[in-house]
């Protein structure tokens, strides 16, 4: 599993040109599935992501998480970060979860992070997407589970 986070003052998630999901200040999340994840990779990629330090505190040092400053969450599928650029020039998707086993752990990825008290919205699986963000730093980190 990756996860590619970007802290936002803003984000939003179009599909055939209507807004889907939108957030103020939060992270944005392209979540990416890959063969063999499995409940324990959501579990503990939620317990990393949600503890992250990541927002500046009163000295505008990073120390503070999602939920101490009241963040949002958009999540978008993005099945394009399996590939991991070795070998030729064309990108090869084959280490991706199969769509409907995928569809399914995202589900239950965003469903896990609305449990803990997170407001989440989505972007649609499977869908062309547009994505619009005003990244907050920037800040951008790329986690694997």
């Amino acid at each position: 599993m990756k996860v590619v986070v970007q802290r936002v003052q803003e984000a939003s998630v179009s599909v055939e040109n209507e807004v889907i999901g939108e957030i103020k200040s939060g992270v944005l999340l392209l979540v990416c599935f890959e063969m063999g994840d499995d409940d324990s990779s959501i579990n503990k990629s939620i317990d990393k992501l949600t503890k992250l330090r990541i927002f500046d505190d009163a000295t505008g040092k990073m120390n503070l998480d999602i939920q101490a400053v009241e963040g949002e969450i958009l999540s978008v599928s993005q099945f394009t970060l399996s590939w991991d650029g070795s070998g030729g020039h064309r990108p090869s998707f084959e280490k991706s979860m199969p769509p409907q086993e995928a569809r399914l752990k995202y589900a239950l990825f965003n469903r896990e992070l609305r449990v803990r008290g997170f407001t989440v919205k989505e972007g649609k699986f499977g869908a062309f997407m547009k994505v619009s963000l005003i990244n907050d730093g920037p800040v951008t980190f790329t986690l694997q589970f």
